[in-house]
């Protein structure tokens, strides 16, 4: 062999190894002991960390992986990455705190118990902080904070994606999905879409996606506004006047932003509604949740983000404490500052905002990809109607027309199966449907990955 290509062999050998050295003791670095509080007897692995999406910016988002359990071969079980929307606010605080996360919090705020329907159980769960600004994730460039909008967003997230892949090597080329809520469903389909489009031409990508999930998504500006106000029309919480008024003031059909008469239309049918928890129609709100309420998004303005402001304070508590975040390796920047459920800046200062995602469910479908949306039907916010409006404007043939599916017996919710979509309800869920339904939401999520319809 010629001596300069076997040093050059010698070499490329030599860099590879130490990438895979390097790769190996960044997992190391990241990875969790045990957080404070946690139960005895948890046979998973997790790591937490920040990955750098902009050098220049100081732009760095923050991970939580949790692993399946030992028993059940995390080496073989697909990786699902979680966003919760807002915008602004945290994967961490939501989806693995309350809803599909190993651990939830105990009301002291210091101690935590084992979810009996964590989704671990069935896959590696992947939950970020998006974008930068949100929770743990930071940017040393404060304009970042007020620039940020939807297309920065999946930008950053791909980044992070490719960055953290390079870091979890052994998850390369597993199965990946993408899966989330609220303006999660703002999120996930751009995201799905920017992956998607990296991965042509490619036979084995690094990322290889498979498809995503969402649950009571913002889809599409008109048919989410005329579904959400027929929802509180026909569930009493408006009035007829003010039902006929906010359908012709509030057709966003050609606006970003709601209109003065659609403001104060909006003001009107939130004092009719009285005090009650929009996230979750039928259950008793917290004593303050007036004083908590936050924007669910730019053009919401009237809504509040968590379905439950008093479960949220735990989290609060909790990821506050100093001890957490060590073990975390969290707020590494040093800044005293504290950590929040939702940004107070991030989603108040949104740069863009696209009317609607069905132009991606289009082109997704086309693809071939796995597509699951689902809705908690006791839900205010983006109700089921307002999801059903988008799913119709798509005019996809149906495979499987409206049936109830089943849970030990009981009606579970309905679903329909269309060609390239499978539409999933959940009786007597909220906003945050695995926080009401975690048993349901678990069947619903084993029946994605296995991409089966629900039980009849």
């Amino acid at each position: 062999m010629d001596h300069s290509l076997f040093s050059f062999l010698c070499l490329l050998s030599l860099l590879v190894g130490a990438c895979f050295a390097s790769s190996f003791q960044d997992q190391v670095n990241d990875r969790i002991t045990d957080l404070p509080g946690q139960p005895k007897d948890v046979w998973f692995n997790q790591y937490s960390g920040y990955v750098t999406v902009n050098k220049r910016n100081g732009r760095s988002l923050f991970y939580w992986l949790v692993e399946s359990p030992a028993s059940r071969g995390p080496e073989s079980r697909p990786l699902v990455l979680w966003l919760n929307g807002g915008p602004g606010c945290s994967s961490v605080a939501y989806g693995a705190a309350e809803e599909i996360g190993p651990f939830h919090i105990k009301p002291d705020g210091k101690t935590l118990y084992l979810n009996s329907y964590s989704w671990n159980n069935l896959a590696n769960l992947l939950f970020l902080e998006s974008p930068a600004g949100v929770g743990f994730s930071y940017t040393n460039t404060t304009s970042d904070l007020y620039t940020t909008g939807d297309q920065r967003t999946a930008e950053d997230a791909y980044i992070f994606l490719v960055n953290w892949f390079e870091r979890f090597p052994q998850y390369k080329h597993r199965d990946f999905y993408i899966a989330g809520e609220s303006y999660g469903g703002h999120y996930v389909p751009q995201l799905s879409e920017l992956v998607y489009q990296r991965n042509k031409g490619i036979q084995n990508p690094v990322i290889n996606f498979k498809g995503f999930l969402v649950g009571n998504a913002v889809t599409d500006d008109y048919h989410d506004y005329v579904g959400t106000f027929e929802y509180w029309w026909t569930h009493g919480l408006i009035s007829d006047s003010t039902y006929r008024l906010l359908r012709v003031a509030c057709d966003s059909g050609s606006s970003q932003h709601p209109s003065l008469e659609c403001m104060k239309a909006l003001r009107a049918a939130e004092l009719e509604q009285g005090n009650i928890d929009p996230y979750s129609i039928f259950t008793r709100p917290c004593n303050d949740t007036a004083s908590l309420r936050r924007n669910l998004r730019g053009h919401y303005p009237w809504m509040s983000r968590a379905y439950d402001p008093c479960t949220e304070r735990h989290s609060e508590v909790y990821f506050n404490l100093p001890e957490v975040q060590k073990a975390l390796h969290a707020n590494v920047t040093g800044i005293s500052y504290p950590w929040k459920t939702c940004s107070d800046i991030v989603g108040n200062y949104w740069a863009d905002s696209p009317l609607s995602m069905l132009p991606i469910y289009r082109e997704l479908i086309a693809a071939g990809l796995r597509i699951y949306v689902y809705s908690g039907d006791t839900d205010a916010v983006v109700p089921v109607t307002a999801t059903r409006y988008s799913i119709d404007a798509l005019k996809l043939p149906t495979i499987t027309n409206w049936y109830p599916w089943y849970d030990n017996g009981k009606v579970g919710g309905w679903s329909q199966v269309y060609k390239g979509l499978t539409f999933v309800t959940i009786t007597g869920a909220g906003h945050e449907v695995p926080l009401h339904r975690p048993r349901q939401a678990f069947i619903l999520f084993r029946s994605f990955l296995e991409n089966k319809p629900m039980p009849e």
